[in-house]
């Protein structure tokens, strides 16, 4: 064949649908007889695109009512944000002239060693934690990737334009760049000893290899490269020797070809300045433009823009021609944007795509949901959802199993959010937090854990433990927690508590630096044994083990030493970077894609979600060692060029038939700001056309899924009315207050026998921190029965350490508490003739056939024979009023017990009643005495004579009302009650309580 007398390089618009279009053109131009396309060869750009593409061939023979025929063979460049390697055609196994490429886990750990040595060379401290060198070892392995993609040398970084661009800005850039440039010296040495390249290099020189190789001897087969967009300069060179080929040719895809000619010059440099003087990128380059990739990479092939031909063949489902012009207008620069007023109507022409907006992240979820489902009532209709937001895709996924409809993440999740994934990173928050109760109970409670050993008894056991451990903290490791499982009244759970810590022992090693490999082992042991082979069973677990015998490998040739308490971040952090993708089999019409997956992709329906800035685009993220104008002086694209490869990926997606925009007005973190790109469409529109592209039906029929048919109705008051029989519980001495100031709370807690479980973890509560001092107070009281003398402190600290109190709390408790109990102790040896004769004693009397019980703090007996009845409080005290009003009845409640010899070993005629709080009193010191009682010197209280009465009045007036009477147990009857919120949510307080207060402001 004879030479061409230029390039063959192709494009197919936006409108036509790449893939299709791509099988359009090749069947017919390079099939032969017998044995079909298999002669050509296509170079794509990652596995995604070979499985689009195979599918365009099934749907072409379908659509010919061909039998089918033999494919091309398909070999992928490999796609580094996909991590993926080249294909077998471009990396044979001969290429043995071609050191090997380093593995990049290796890399990445031996970086971290690297920075620490740099570091010290250079004198940089404090230096960071192993934790902060591994962060910071993979921020240097992407710009050193950056870089060798580039084709930069490293003693580019102290040549004149580096050195003039340092000069320009803040004096850590140079100290990062210094960094950087040792720790990329000592890794060439490390890499030069090794006889290893790294992978990005390694990729050069086999695109050089396979250049130079072709270049000399053309293949006699025909080699088509398609949808590469890639810029770098070694694919750009392979690219341009491909396109010279005698049967050879590149296909861009959406390449512009109707752009105006002022319009391409306004996009910049893009790799090639006027002057030699010139950088490769210029400050005012427009970056984020669609095309300007595009324009970067034919500059590096060496190709004008007129050379590029349009492809000659359009898919099956392609769009109107119009669509392509719209595109190209949407996204014109800032100076040749300003001509939208003048454009003819077919330049703005959008037919076909809606734009809808939705309140918030799920709301648009549901929407997308819907019309997915709606399409797919239109047989052999095809539906993507493309978004970068894998939590928006994810909410997609679960809406669209309500139809039975499973639509896989193609872009897939991180290994973090996996199952498997998960318990791995248990293991290490339980080894890094020493057993706490969250991260412990985490993981005995993860679907995976105790499959081995039976899967309904071991969550029976964690349970119980959950319960037990309910409360503060209590102090780090296993050995407290068996104390704790010893009071447990489960059955069997001592010999399942026995597996769980031999599993996790080995964990628990202290709070020293360990060889990272060796606690990666220790991981991977306790996870098998807890969850057996089902840990590796399923993707996710084939993914993590790949994932674990990669660290295990690499982490002993680097001898990296690592503290237990930064495992779960350098585990999670690197967990992130492994995408776990489903397997096939979803259903056959509907893809979800992020944006790297959907190129190349089409469907009969698109729909964009998650188009907001932020996400679509992302936001920029520049490199943290090296400074702009450093990357741009090194002739390195900057962060904002990403912006306009995902606005080529919404071009290309705008390409389709029908296309829907998606956003939410709120995400997460509060009102979200529309992507600059739908703002285009807006503008471009303009506002009497944007009316008619609106998608509203879906959203109002999401809003309508989640409505209340009709008004909701007001909740009432609640007011129950138990039966007689269920009325009939005994009143406890602290409940009295509630069954007066609140009966709906006794009804919820002594009728219903509901108790609010405190949080696991739970700051210590006033009723703990009561349950201790009461606790320390009755030791003490008894270890003066047999020694008068017996010190308060040394039995306080024996009764917080049986109580296995955290170290942290106990150290910000105990100092307020033992002088508080110090007080106790100087009050009770200054009334010598008061004697202590009961001490957290139980009493119980009956009052008109109901049973009243309780516990004495302590009572005192005086010379006269008088009783003293004492509660203790670690809080301020009631005062006189809220007794006044019924609302703190317990000393009379124990004095009446008392005065009736209801509590064994005591009687007598009560005389004094008092709160001993353990609260600062008003001098700075802690420990004071108050009475409700008008007595002495006091001006209010209640006078001696009437206290008793009083509590017999209102007990038997609460006795003949709720326990003996039909009054209804109303909820919050008296607003001055000062009760608990224990159950606010049972009664729905919220949904009456101001409609109440409305009414009686009203009245």
């Amino acid at each position: 064949m004879a030479e061409r007398p230029g390039p063959s390089v192709y494009s197919i618009a936006a409108h036509r649908g790449f893939a299709d279009a791509l099988v359009a053109g090749l069947a017919p131009r390079y099939a032969e007889p017998e044995i079909g396309l298999a002669r050509l060869t296509l170079l794509l750009p990652s596995t995604r695109a070979v499985r689009t593409v195979t599918e365009a061939f099934i749907r072409h023979f379908g659509a010919e009512a061909q039998a089918g025929m033999l494919m091309p063979r398909m070999t992928v460049v490999g796609d580094l944000d996909l991590d993926e390697t080249l294909g077998a055609l471009l990396d044979p196994l001969g290429a043995s002239d071609i050191p090997p490429a380093v593995e990049p886990t290796r890399r990445w750990l031996t970086l971290a060693s690297l920075l620490d040595q740099a570091m010290a060379a250079l004198g940089r401290d404090p230096r960071p934690t192993a934790a902060g060198r591994l962060r910071l070892a993979h921020e240097i392995g992407q710009t050193m990737d950056r870089l060798l993609v580039e084709g930069v040398a490293p003693d580019a970084l102290w040549e004149e334009p580096v050195m003039q661009a340092l000069a320009e800005v803040a004096t850590h850039w140079s100290d990062n760049t210094r960094l950087f440039y040792t720790v990329q010296a000592m890794w060439r040495a490390e890499l030069e000893a090794l006889g290893m390249v790294d992978a990005a290099a390694r990729r050069n020189l086999l695109f050089a290899r396979a250049a130079k190789h072709w270049r000399a001897d053309p293949p006699a087969t025909p080699i088509v490269a398609a949808g590469v967009t890639s810029a770098a300069p070694e694919l750009a060179r392979l690219l341009r020797v491909v396109a010279d080929l005698p049967n050879g040719a590149v296909v861009l895809p959406d390449f512009d070809l109707a752009l105006d000619d002022a319009v391409w010059d306004e996009l910049g440099r893009a790799g090639i300045g006027g002057d030699p003087a010139d950088t490769a990128f210029a400050r005012g380059d427009a970056v984020t433009h669609p095309q300007y990739h595009l324009k970067l990479l034919l500059n590096r092939m060496g190709v004008a823009r007129g050379e590029v031909k349009p492809w000659h063949r359009r898919g099956i489902g392609a769009a109107e021609p119009e669509r392509s012009h719209a595109i190209s207008s949407l996204f014109l620069p800032p100076q040749a944007s300003t001509g939208w007023v003048d454009l003819p109507p077919e330049k703005r022409r959008l037919a076909g795509v809606r734009i809808m907006e939705s309140a918030n992240p799920e709301e648009e979820a549901q929407a997308i949901g819907l019309l997915v489902r709606q399409a797919l009532e239109t047989p052999e209709k095809r539906v993507a959802v493309v978004t970068p937001d894998r939590g928006l895709a994810a909410r997609v996924a679960a809406h669209l199993r309500r139809w039975n409809i499973e639509a896989d993440d193609s872009a897939g999740r991180p290994l973090s959010q996996t199952a498997a994934g998960r318990l791995l990173l248990l293991l290490a928050e339980v080894a890094a937090e020493d057993a706490a109760p969250v991260a412990l109970l985490a993981l005995l409670e993860h679907p995976l854990a105790g499959e081995p050993l039976g899967r309904a008894d071991w969550l029976d056991h964690a349970r119980a433990l959950e319960l037990a451990l309910r409360g503060p903290r209590p102090a780090p490791g296993l050995g407290p927690l068996r104390a704790v499982v010893a009071e447990s009244k489960a059955r069997g759970i001592g010999d399942w508590w026995d597996t769980v810590e031999s599993i996790l022992a080995p964990l628990l090693m202290g709070g020293d630096e360990r060889p990272f490999g060796e606690q990666v082992d220790s991981l991977a042991a306790a996870g098998e044994a807890l969850c057996g082979e089902h840990l590796w069973a399923r993707e996710d677990g084939r993914a993590l083990s790949a994932f674990v015998d990669d660290l295990r490998l690499h982490a002993r040739d680097t001898a990296l030493d690592l503290a237990p308490a930064d495992l779960p971040a350098v585990l999670r952090e690197a967990m992130e970077r492994v995408a776990v993708r489903p397997p096939y089999g979803g259903h056959p019409r509907v893809a979800i894609y992020g944006l790297l997956e959907s190129r190349m992709g089409r469907a009969d329906l698109v729909i964009c979600g998650g188009l907001n800035e932020g996400s679509w685009p992302p936001r920029p993220a520049p490199d943290p060692l090296l400074a702009p104008p450093v990357m741009r002086a090194l002739g390195v694209p900057g962060a904002d060029f990403r912006i306009g490869l995902s606005a080529h990926d919404l071009a290309g997606a705008l390409g389709a038939p029908e296309v829907v925009l998606s956003r939410a007005a709120r995400d997460e973190g509060g009102p979200a700001i529309p992507s600059r790109f739908l703002l285009r469409v807006k503008a471009l529109l303009g506002e009497k056309l944007l009316e008619t592209h609106r998608e509203t039906a879906a959203v109002e029929l999401a809003r309508a899924l989640d409505a209340t048919p009709g008004e909701p109705s007001a909740y009432p008051r609640p007011a129950p009315r138990p039966s007689a029989a269920q009325r009939d519980v005994p009143i406890a001495v602290t409940a009295l207050d509630r069954l007066l100031g609140d009966p709906y709370q006794f009804y919820a807690g002594a009728i219903l026998g509901l108790r609010s479980l405190d949080a696991l973890d739970a700051e210590p509560s006033a009723a703990w921190q009561g349950t201790a001092a009461h606790k320390i107070l009755e030791t003490w009281h008894e270890a003066r029965e047999d020694n008068p003398t017996a010190a308060l402190a040394p039995i306080a600290e024996t009764v917080l350490t049986e109580m296995n109190m955290h170290p942290l709390m106990r150290g910000l408790w105990r100092p307020r508490l033992m002088a508080a109990l110090e007080w106790v102790e100087e009050a009770i040896a200054a009334e010598p003739e008061r004697a202590a004769i009961a001490v957290e004693a139980k009493g119980a009397m009956e009052i008109d056939g109901v049973r009243i019980h309780g516990r004495a703090d302590r009572i005192d007996r005086l010379p006269g024979g008088e009783l003293v009845i004492v509660d203790y409080k670690t809080g301020k005290p009631p005062g006189w009023a809220m007794v006044e009003q019924g609302f703190a009845l317990q000393l009379g409640l124990i004095g009446m017990m008392a005065q009736r010899g209801g509590i064994d070993g005591v009687a007598g005629e009560p005389a004094a009643f008092e709160y001993w709080s353990l609260a600062k009193n008003r001098d700075g010191g802690f420990g004071y005495v108050e009475t409700p009682l008008k007595i002495g010197s006091k001006r209010s209280g209640i006078e001696p004579e009437r206290f008793m009465p009083l509590t017999e009045t209102k007990l038997r007036e609460a006795i003949g009302d709720y326990i003996k009477g039909d009054k209804p147990f109303t909820a919050r009857l008296n607003p001055d009650y000062p009760g608990y919120a224990d159950y606010d949510q049972l009664m729905r307080l919220d949904e009456w309580q101001a409609r109440l207060d409305d009414d009686e402001g009203g009245a």
